[in-house]
């Protein structure tokens, strides 16, 4: 059984290495310009030295540090020490793992897996999104040349919007019609945001009508 699963995931790996190679041109203009001038192999965790860092486009850089963050966040949230989780991946140089956590490596997409396996259980999706958006941009980029590339990204901001609401007590806790209005707020807030970010104005506001003669005399 086990040796079905390993070449299940071999012959997985295998079609997801071969399709990398025939990525559209517009997906490969995205990938020139995220990754720089460096080719990230997908099938293989690399420590990248400080000369083929710098080959790397900043964005990357910045994309690698923050997947590198969420390892580390989450290796630190489950009890693990570095050591542990190395032999849990079966890394017998636990340098490598620093590397990840540093943002200094390339991570295949059998590592990524693994990594979520471990570390993100009871939340896969966002962690997965950190680490192949960060570590396996040829990955991404197929995704997005797919059409699915969004799809985990909607789902991850749906997840952002439901932590928001589960962190505030006093939200859960209101009455039906408290929560009602607070709900229709929050619509007109959104609104009002987005289409301050579309057009770099801010809605007009309606301003209450001044009082009429007769109601001041009143």
């Amino acid at each position: 059984m086990a040796k079905q699963r390993d070449g299940g995931r071999s012959n997985l790996l295998g079609q997801l290495t071969s399709l990398t190679s025939s990525l559209s041109k517009t997906a490969l203009g995205v990938l020139t310009s995220r990754v720089g001038g460096l080719t990230l192999d997908i099938g293989r965790t690399l420590i990248l030295d400080r000369g083929q860092r710098k080959l790397l486009s900043e964005e990357q850089r910045a994309w690698m540090a923050r997947a590198g963050e969420a390892i580390q966040d989450a290796r630190q949230t489950t009890g693990l020490s570095r050591d542990e989780l190395a032999r849990s991946l079966d890394l017998d140089d636990k340098t490598v793992l620093q590397a990840m956590e540093q943002g200094s490596a390339t991570v295949s997409f059998d590592m990524i897996l693994r990594l979520t396996s471990l570390l993100a259980r009871n939340d896969p999706i966002p962690f997965l999104i950190h680490l192949v958006r960060g570590f396996n941009p040829r990955l991404w980029a197929l995704a997005e040349d797919w059409g699915i590339g969004r799809l985990p990204t909607l789902v991850a901001r749906d997840r952002q919007w439901m932590n928001i609401y589960r962190g505030n007590d006093a939200a859960r806790q209101l009455p039906d019609a408290d929560f009602d209005e607070v709900i229709a707020f929050c619509e007109s807030a959104l609104a009002m945001a987005v289409q301050f970010k579309q057009t770099g104005q801010a809605p007009s506001i309606a301003q209450p009508s001044a009082p009429r003669d007769d109601d001041a005399a009143d």
